[in-house]
């Protein structure tokens, strides 16, 4: 019995892992970009993401104030500040090249670029519908699991039974 439980869990275990999985593979965390303020420029001076990624300008405690602001004016991080924590997010059709400043001190170089591409978005052909008469059944994948689930769960059930039967039949003799 203590081996169909084991076999029970780890069945249950492995599909609600995989079907988890999923949830935590699609979020990343914002690149960021510093500044160097000794030879005044962004930290890194060019970075490339994808649509739907955040870019986080952050600084804390530099000696002068800076700010980072798009020349096109999508994003601005607000007026030029010694501590600096902002982060814009580049969402589907916002794929292109974006030159960003810091107002005070562009005239000594301190410039950056973001180039966001745009990302590929594969549609899935719908899979054909089984016609009632079909020799071949499939079940949507959810419904996979708990039918895989219920089969296993049974057979452990119905051997618990068995065995708490033969435990009290024996007990009466």
């Amino acid at each position: 019995m203590r081996l169909g439980l084991i076999a029970s869990i780890l069945l249950v275990s492995t599909c609600l892992t995989g079907s988890l999985e999923k949830g935590y593979q699609d979020q990343q965390d914002p690149i960021t970009i510093t500044v160097d303020s000794t030879n005044f420029r962004f930290d890194p001076p060019s970075v490339t993401i994808s649509e739907g990624e955040a870019v986080r300008f952050l600084w804390n405690g530099e000696l002068l104030p800076h700010n980072a602001v798009d020349k096109s004016g999508v994003f601005d991080s607000g007026e030029p500040s010694r501590n600096v924590d902002y982060s814009f997010t580049f969402e589907t059709g916002m794929n292109g090249t974006y030159e960003y400043v810091c107002e005070p001190h562009e005239d000594m170089g301190m410039v950056g670029t973001i180039t966001v591409e745009a990302i590929t978005i594969i549609e899935e052909e719908p899979e054909p519908a089984i016609m009632p008469n079909s020799e071949e059944t499939t079940l949507p994948g959810p419904l996979t699991a708990v039918v895989a689930i219920m089969f296993t769960l049974i057979p452990v059930g119905a051997l618990a039974l068995f065995e708490t039967s033969r435990k009290r039949a024996k007990n009466q003799e």
